[in-house]
């Protein structure tokens, strides 16, 4: 991947709306979503999405079908895969590698108290 390239692609992704709404295309996996099933999820009018949704597909993160009378976007998991390999091509080729983030903390199901140690007095 060209440098210009990977620079278009996260200048896309460096806004909080675009971030989010290729998020919930990535979860969606390769059948993607209609825009206005993406518009209802995200909240955001019709003509906001769009403007986003063009974005980026311009810069190659999105693909966009006809179905019917619908245009479904999906995440391109081939230039995610491509942008991903670019940031981390040279990784570790000056020292050592950085440490493996710490694993995500499960989170409490609602009624469960913690148990915090009280002091004594």
């Amino acid at each position: 991947m060209e440098t210009e390239i990977a620079v278009d692609a996260l200048g896309a992704l460096a806004q909080p709306t675009r971030l989010e709404l290729f998020r919930v295309l990535v979860r969606r996996g390769p059948a993607g979503l209609p825009a206005g099933a993406i518009a209802e999820r995200l909240g955001i009018p019709a003509t906001t999405l769009s403007f986003h949704l063009s974005h980026l597909t311009r810069t190659g993160l999105l693909t966009a079908r006809r179905d019917g009378r619908s245009i479904v976007y999906a995440a391109d998991y081939g230039r995610m895969q491509s942008l991903m390999a670019y940031l981390t091509e040279n990784c570790c080729q000056e020292g050592g590698c950085a440490p493996a983030p710490p694993a995500a903390k499960e989170r409490k199901s609602h009624g469960t108290r913690s148990r915090v140690p009280r002091r004594r007095r």
